[in-house]
């Protein structure tokens, strides 16, 4: 069963023109090289390649056989691409704010910034005191809260955001 990396060995060689060149782009022995393409020559039942003294060549059946492996080497690409992208980071945030300059400038280039890396996740936000916000986090009906000092933040992890506010 011909497998992925013998592909890519066989793309390589078809690239460089050049097994030595191949195998020291791959980062593997010339000779370990050289087998795996007649072991692959030998499991499609066909001559490859033209081997000369400084060059080797497609054959027909090699043109061909570079096309297939490329789209195959493309497939897998994209199948790992899309696997990532299903992996990818999405859900709901749930913020509660306050009504001040925090949540207009910080809060909006935080969200826009985020909102680009990971387009999949949406927001919920709740306005209101810094004591209704901090009760909503406690119950887990939000996830983040932007508070306005003074307040007890002792028992949650927080940041202090650069911003000074007057009242």
């Amino acid at each position: 069963m011909m497998e992925i990396r013998t592909l890519e060995y066989f793309l390589m060689v078809a690239k460089e023109e050049n097994i030595t060149h191949a195998a020291n782009q791959l980062h593997i022995a010339q000779p370990s090289l050289s087998r795996a393409l007649m072991q692959l020559e030998e499991e499609m039942g066909q001559q490859l390649f033209i081997r000369g003294k400084r060059k080797v060549t497609l054959t027909q059946a090699g043109v061909l056989f570079k096309r297939r492996a490329e789209e195959i080497m493309n497939l897998v690409d994209k199948t790992q691409q899309e696997m990532w992208n299903d992996m990818e980071l999405n859900g709901e945030i749930y913020i509660g704010i306050g009504e001040f300059y925090a949540t207009d400038v910080f809060l909006h280039e935080l969200i826009t910034s985020f909102s680009q890396k990971y387009p999949q996740v949406s927001y919920h936000f709740y306005s209101g005191n810094a004591d209704s916000i901090k009760e909503r986090i406690d119950h887990g009906t939000l996830d983040i809260g932007i508070l306005l000092e003074p307040v007890e933040v002792d028992k949650y992890d927080f940041i202090r955001l650069p911003y000074n506010e007057t009242w």
